[in-house]
């Protein structure tokens, strides 16, 4: 056997084509695409206006269990049931979100897919790309600075310092910055205050810009930002310092959604990346919105498991998108679901059936859940070389009897020729008719309610709790209006629990709710449970001290 190609050695050895000819495919004329570079380009807002009328497609959501260090695959999956949709002649876009510097220079090293199931160019898109994050960390400082320094020159909003909820962004993880002072150096510098930054994938700008419809509802929706309160404790929104005209002006270009290419030279649109937990992990809704006017499938993904970013696409996406899924992928591996069954990490690559059905049961709750929105399921078996035939016929027999059927895939190493099994199956269901999609929970019930719903639903939890402060604010909330908003948990991705060392499919756990947010421009509550932190921290051996530039000039490093 030859050596095992990174990923990044595969991306660059495709041979691309002109983002004119992919765009062509679509049917984007030449004039309605904004070009960076010869292979990747912004779609013009003027065209995404005109298709309005068209009818369409089939959308498709691939999830996934929980993730675990043993890798589940859900952006390859994604990526290659794109290209296999197109080898078996149907018309396919993919919709991804874009990948953060922080995750790519942390853990990840990049999210542009893997191994022969890739969008490129892989390091433009782990990368700067076409500035999209940069304008929103622009836009989200810009209100930073506006506020403290409305402050400064007199304070006509009477804004509370002690109340101020605006913080700043970078793109980057960095521990040292959660919480920190600003305005120190005395009377030139303004008032010192408490204040901290989050990751840019955090901000409320990215979610707004992910559900926003088009540019003007884009700046409607960033004058509804509250930014900290009065001393009456009235709201002060981002308009009453006339922030909204100049952050929108800075997100004009980033509205527009970048279209690039599979490594199979298939459409695929790269655009947003809100964070799964503090948001709703979902790529745009104009990326989305668009491609299902120009093809007749189009497949998307979720952030993290199907416990977080596919209630959050069913609950808050389609909801306040009016998008109903035809059908959705459920992905994991044979590895993860031994862990989900106790088996340590260096000890996967050992056949243990009686582990892998036991953490089965992590998939099963995950298939019950989707089903739960009235979407049909299928199982997509991401292939490791380890995986033995005893395994794969038991998670395939273990699926089976959940009226469900497992598909076991290869598309890592083969492209779209190892999925092609998936992709009918998939085109069976989208076209049976037999999605019934519906939100799980009504807009009209109590917020509190509608976090006990998912709770309950979603993740099997016995009770939520909250302490008497956070339950008087979602009563406030409530009655200035903001009732009719669905809940955006936040919550650890590594387990249905609010512990992420618990494997499996634990039931009847407590869900305490520690703190609620208000994204009042992106429309929806946040409620904050364990540990969950919006600026993250480097691990020990960041990948950033293995990316380089080689001698002949490419990056190394990437994965």
């Amino acid at each position: 056997m030859g050596t095992v190609k990174s990923d990044i050695e595969i991306a660059r050895a495709a041979t691309k084509m002109p983002i004119a000819e992919i765009g062509a495919r679509l049917g984007i004329p030449r004039e309605e695409l904004v070009p960076y570079g010869h292979d990747k380009a912004k779609i013009s807002a003027a065209f995404i206006e005109a298709q309005s009328s068209k009818k369409d497609g089939k959308l498709i959501l691939v999830t996934a269990i929980n993730p675990t260090p043993a890798g589940e695959g859900k952006t390859t999956t994604t990526v290659g049931l794109g290209d296999g949709l197109n080898r078996i002649g149907q018309k396919a876009v993919i919709c991804i979100r874009e990948p953060s510097l922080g995750p790519c220079f942390g853990q990840k090293g990049g999210a542009a897919g893997g191994g022969y199931a890739q969008v490129i160019p892989m390091e433009d898109i782990n990368l700067h790309f076409t500035g999209d994050f940069h304008a929103i960390t622009s836009a989200h400082n810009l209100l930073s600075a506006l506020v403290d320094n409305h402050i400064y020159w007199g304070n006509a909003q009477n804004i509370d310092i002690r109340r101020i909820t605006w913080r700043r962004v970078m793109d980057m993880n960095d521990r040292a910055l959660r919480d920190i002072v600003v305005s120190l150096g005395g009377v030139a510098n303004g008032f010192p205050r408490e204040s901290g930054f989050d990751i840019a994938v955090a901000s409320e700008v990215m979610a707004i810009l992910c559900l926003a419809d088009d540019l003007k509802d884009l700046e409607k929706r960033l004058g509804a930002i509250i930014v900290g309160y009065r001393y009456d404790k009235t709201p002060v929104f981002a308009r009453d310092l006339g922030a909204d005209g100049a952050m929108a002006v800075l997100l004009k270009d980033a509205m527009q959604p970048n279209l690039v290419q599979t490594l199979e030279n298939n459409p695929a649109f790269v655009h947003g990346g809100p964070f799964a937990n503090i948001a709703h992990g979902c790529n745009s809704v104009v990326a989305t919105r668009t491609a299902l006017k120009l093809a007749d499938y189009v497949v998307t993904e979720a952030g993290f498991g199907a416990d977080l970013g596919a209630e959050k696409f069913f609950d808050i996406k389609c909801r306040k998108a009016g998008l109903s899924p035809d059908a959705a992928v459920i992905v994991a591996t044979i590895r993860a679901l031994k862990m989900n069954g106790g088996v340590a990490k260096e000890d996967l690559a050992r056949e243990n059936v009686a582990a892998l059905i036991e953490g089965c049961a992590n998939l099963a709750r995950h298939v019950d859940n989707v089903r739960k929105f009235g979407v049909p399921v299928v199982v997509a078996i991401n292939h490791f070389t380890s995986d033995t035939d005893a395994e794969v016929r038991a998670v395939k027999s273990y699926v089976a009897k959940l009226g469900v059927e497992a598909i076991l895939c290869r598309h890592w190493a083969e492209g779209s020729a190892g999925i092609e099994e998936l992709a009918h199956k998939v085109v069976a269901l989208a076209d049976s008719g037999k999605a019934r999609f519906k939100p799980l929970y009504p807009d009209d019930v109590p917020l509190i309610e509608k976090i006990e719903i998912v709770a309950s639903e979603i993740y099997n939890a016995g009770e939520v709790t909250a302490d008497k402060a956070v339950l008087e604010q979602l009563l406030a909330w409530e009655e200035q209006g903001y009732g009719n908003l669905p809940v955006c948990i936040a919550k650890t991705q590594y387990s249905f629990s609010t512990d992420p060392t618990v494997f499996g499919a634990p039931a009847g756990h407590v869900v305490h709710v520690r703190e609620v947010r208000l994204s009042a421009g992106a429309g929806f509550v946040v409620a904050i449970t364990g540990d969950i932190r919006t600026m993250p921290g480097l691990p020990r051996s960041p990948a950033a001290e293995r990316i380089f530039v080689n001698d002949s000039g490419y990056i190394e490093g990437l994965f």
